[in-house]
């Protein structure tokens, strides 16, 4: 495998990149690169760099614009983020974007609580505002499944309007759950240890009860009915499947995963049928990780026996799924120590040199596009497995090698990379004196490699 930026490889990337310089010009290779592609995941190598979250932003007003997409899907809990999609198409509730992101309290609240995020959201509103009669309104949307007990509070507050005696049945089956607590972590140790029995059945017995009336439910109201219904129905799916993360958490690492992961995919196929038309399949942009927008088949994670988001809709979809990895060399990042932790403004470590990041800033230290879809000597040349890095909520520099950096064939992981050399921490609505006082520069005596 290769251990250092070589000057050839440098050398053809740098021939085969389209540099990002920051004007209107810098995504026109990418958008050719999308065509009529149905959904574009971007990724991110961070969960706390500015850089990524502006950039996915203007990459995906261009595609709302100028390509028809309709939907933005994020990593995020399918409540909170629809509480956002409420208030960018103008229904009922919070008065501004910032009230509109108070959904998102559980830690990492930055991830989505940040300045890059309420830019968009507030654009996303005005743009929908501009729509004559509301027609062709772009959404909000959250894929993941750690909501459980925010999701079944939704689930039994659409039942209270629409069928309170099916209310009062949902609220008996999800009291199961009262026992454990508001720690949904703890129910999933005593089942899984074999404390208490598990909620498994009631769950499945809900979201059955709730489909098997959705014809009765949809007919009631038109289409803010069928918004309704389709909330309150990912909701119960969400608690279906967070019922069986939470237990399966406690056995297996790519088990977990990999439920996590297909639950995300499942909620994107179940947007696409939902916002779709006969003859108008839905056009969605996927706003993640690049841990789960990659390929997992060509990286270490494949080879444990994990899958990702991005691998599942390239399988469903082929050429009309793109693929789009983001990285950096070094800069700034906003992450906690530990889980739960504050959040702070870190350094980001200059790239190992044996890493893609490395080669990238070899390239003479530039920021740019590059097609790996292209027969070129660039992506001939990064086919062999080299190290790539991954920063999420949690960010340990001083384990950085085991911690952040894994094995990967970038060409075959995406279809298309943006590299920003160094980038800046994004910053969170809360500005605690713990982020303020962070990092902004390296010291003078820090190290040039580890």
């Amino acid at each position: 495998m290769p251990t250092t930026p070589d000057r050839a490889t440098a050398r053809a990337v740098a021939a085969a990149a389209h540099p990002l310089r920051g004007g209107p010009e810098d995504f026109g290779p990418l958008l050719d690169r999308v065509g009529d592609a149905r959904v574009v995941l971007l990724g991110e190598a961070s969960h706390g760099t500015h850089d990524f979250y502006r950039v996915r932003a203007e990459i995906t007003k261009r595609l709302i614009r100028e390509r028809g997409f309709c939907a933005v899907a994020v990593e995020a809990d399918w409540p909170d983020a629809y509480r956002v999609n409420r208030f960018v198409r103008g229904r009922a509730g919070d008065p501004d974007a910032a009230e509109a992101l108070g959904g998102f309290l559980r830690f990492p609240q930055w991830m989505w609580r940040n300045a890059d995020v309420l830019d968009f959201v507030g654009w996303l509103r005005a743009h929908n505002d501009s729509l004559a009669g509301n027609a062709g309104q772009v959404g909000f949307y959250g894929l993941d499944l750690y909501s459980l007990h925010a999701s079944m509070e939704a689930v039994l507050a659409y039942l209270r309007v629409v069928d309170p005696e099916a209310a009062a049945r949902a609220a008996q089956s999800y009291a199961c759950f009262d026992r454990f607590g508001a720690d949904p972590q703890r129910y999933g140790y005593a089942t899984t240890v074999g404390l208490d029995p598990s909620c498994e059945r009631e769950v499945i017995t809900q979201l059955v009860a709730l489909r098997q009336a959705a014809g009765d439910y949809a007919r009631r109201d038109g289409r803010q009915a069928a918004d309704d219904l389709f909330f309150a129905e990912r909701n119960a799916q969400v608690v279906a499947t967070a019922e069986r993360y939470y237990r399966t958490m406690f056995r297996s690492q790519p088990a977990s995963w990999n439920l996590r992961d297909r639950h995300m995919a499942d909620t994107l196929k179940a947007l696409e049928r939902f916002l779709g038309a006969p003859g108008a399949p839905a056009r969605i942009v996927v706003w993640a990780h690049n841990s789960h927008q990659g390929d997992a088949r060509a990286t270490e994670m494949g080879a444990r026996g994990e899958l990702t988001l991005g691998q599942l809709t390239r399988e469903r979809l082929g050429d009309d799924a793109v693929l789009v990895g983001f990285t950096t060399y070094d800069g700034t990042v906003t992450a906690a120590a530990d889980w739960d932790a504050h959040a702070e403004r870190k350094q980001v470590r200059p790239a190992l040199p044996e890493s893609y990041e490395a080669l990238f800033h070899a390239v003479g230290g530039t920021n740019f596009y590059l097609d790996l879809r292209r027969p070129t000597d660039a992506v001939a040349a990064l086919l062999p497995p080299r190290l790539e890095r991954a920063i999420g909520v949690i960010y340990r520099p001083e384990s950085e090698r085991l911690s952040h950096y894994f094995h990967a064939s970038l060409p075959r992981q995406f279809d298309a990379v943006l590299h920003y050399d160094h980038t800046r921490a994004v910053e969170p609505l809360e500005l605690t004196p713990v982020w303020a006082t962070g990092e902004a520069e390296l010291p003078e005596t820090f190290p040039t490699a580890l």
